[in-house]
């Protein structure tokens, strides 16, 4: 009788012994599996990434927002001849000298030289955009845009009724690529010395690929580098055809 109890004892501990060890590897393999619905969130664990896709509405109501690029909002008109070489009779060659000088030697208020094909005293015109502003339309997988640039035109120092021609460019990139870049010379006429005129330019014909993402960037401003950039190869153009002929 004392051997039987005594072995039910030890069959007793090895049975609560097994199922403790049990309940820890359990315990330790459920990696969260097993939790029931029981375990709490973490509040400090980062929310999931949002899926980065654009719906196609959310497209077909997509307008690229218009900018203007730094230093292309102002444009200044000059009078002619203002830093236009004139012939020259022949002087002494020191004075000569101490005139340009004395030319490079003009500062403005700012205390910086002078730039005599801009100088501010002989400004005609100065013009600059207010406000710019587009309209969008999705058709045959093509996105066509209506750009408006509103701005004033101000009489300067050496007004003169007439017209002035603005050098305007409307651009559409997306990222390093250029998907539209159009330069238009707008004409408008100023006649009254003591007002600014207002004017509004619109272009119709801004037409690039249905975009995949919000992702284009329109751009309007004035190109004053590209009119003196085009003249210069028709100058080539014209020098090379000339060479041509008496060849």
């Amino acid at each position: 009788m004392r051997f039987y109890s005594v072995n039910r004892r030890v069959v007793a501990g090895l049975a609560l012994t097994g199922f403790m060890l049990a309940a820890a590897g359990c315990q330790s393999s459920d990696n969260g599996i097993l939790n029931f619905g029981f375990s709490k969130k973490d509040p400090t664990a980062p929310p999931p990434p949002q899926d980065p896709k654009v719906l196609a509405s959310q497209l077909r109501a997509y307008c690229p927002k218009v900018t203007l690029r730094d230093g292309t909002a102002f444009f200044n008109t000059y009078a002619k001849g203002a830093a236009a070489k004139t012939k020259k009779k022949k002087v002494d060659a020191a004075a000569d000298a101490e005139a340009e000088a004395a030319a490079a030697a003009q500062t403005g208020p700012n205390g910086q030289p002078v730039d005599p094909n801009r100088d501010p005293a002989k400004i005609i015109y100065q013009a600059s955009i207010t406000d710019v502003t587009r309209d969008c339309t999705h058709e045959n997988g093509q996105l066509t845009m209506k750009i408006a640039v509103a701005g004033k035109v101000v009489p300067g120092p050496l007004f003169t009724p007439g017209n002035v021609t603005m050098p305007i460019r409307i651009a559409v990139q997306h990222g390093p690529d250029v998907l539209y870049s159009q330069l238009h010379q707008y004409q408008v006429q100023v006649t009254d010395p003591s007002a600014a005129t207002q004017f509004v330019f619109t272009d119709t014909n801004v037409v690039v690929p249905e975009p995949t993402a919000r992702d284009y960037q329109a751009y309007a401003g004035y190109d004053e580098n590209a009119p003196a950039a085009t003249d210069k190869s028709k100058a080539k153009r014209k020098k090379r055809v000339a060479a041509a002929a008496t060849n």
